[in-house]
């Protein structure tokens, strides 16, 4: 299936050159003198890495099919992931490369979307927040509440994250995957 790039959009996955890309950016130009182009800004779904590329106005590129499964994190053993698929109990690996920074927000028993191109995992969306707990941090004192300093907290992944002076080793709190910050106690 083709789409023209005309009818880009944040979002849009698209295959070029054998690679998989995902549209960070666009932007249509339409010069004075000459011909219409949109600038864009793509992220290779493989590799993590982000390319700027040129395209004509109404150049045609191959739209790439990516299918969404849920699945259930099982456990990990070194560096490679066991997931569920919730729908056919079969059991796929991924390793820890392909997760990439989520990694450090998967429990057992979570759930996530992968991101599949046929058979190939291309990614892995978390959830926006997750659940975590505390399992060490300095001590909380009495009063600590409205100063707006942090301090830092190791959850149970082994993620560090900034938390406010009142959270306590043992406490489940929010945090955001997007951007690694402390949203609340849970």
């Amino acid at each position: 299936m083709m789409i023209s790039t005309n009818d880009f959009h944040t979002g849009v996955t698209i295959e070029m050159g054998g690679e998989i890309y995902t549209v960070l950016e666009f932007q249509h130009v339409k010069p004075g003198k000459g011909a219409a182009f949109v600038r864009s800004k793509l992220r290779n779904l493989r590799s993590g890495s982000i390319i700027e590329h040129t395209f004509r106005a109404g150049e045609k590129v191959s739209r790439a099919h990516l299918e969404r499964k849920e699945m259930e994190y099982l456990y990990r053993d070194d560096d490679l992931f066991y997931l569920m698929d919730l729908e056919t109990y079969e059991q796929i690996t991924i390793s820890e490369e392909n997760l990439g920074s989520g990694v450090k927000y998967l429990k057992e028993n979570d759930r996530l979307q992968v991101l599949m191109h046929g058979d190939e995992i291309v990614g892995v969306d978390l959830p926006v927040t997750v659940t975590l707990q505390v399992t060490d941090t300095e001590p909380g004192l009495k009063g600590d509440t409205a100063s707006g300093a942090t301090k830092p907290a190791t959850m149970e992944t082994g993620l560090v994250v900034q938390v406010p002076l009142f959270v306590n080793t043992g406490e489940l709190i929010k945090i955001d995957t997007r951007t690694g910050n402390y949203i609340e106690r849970a």
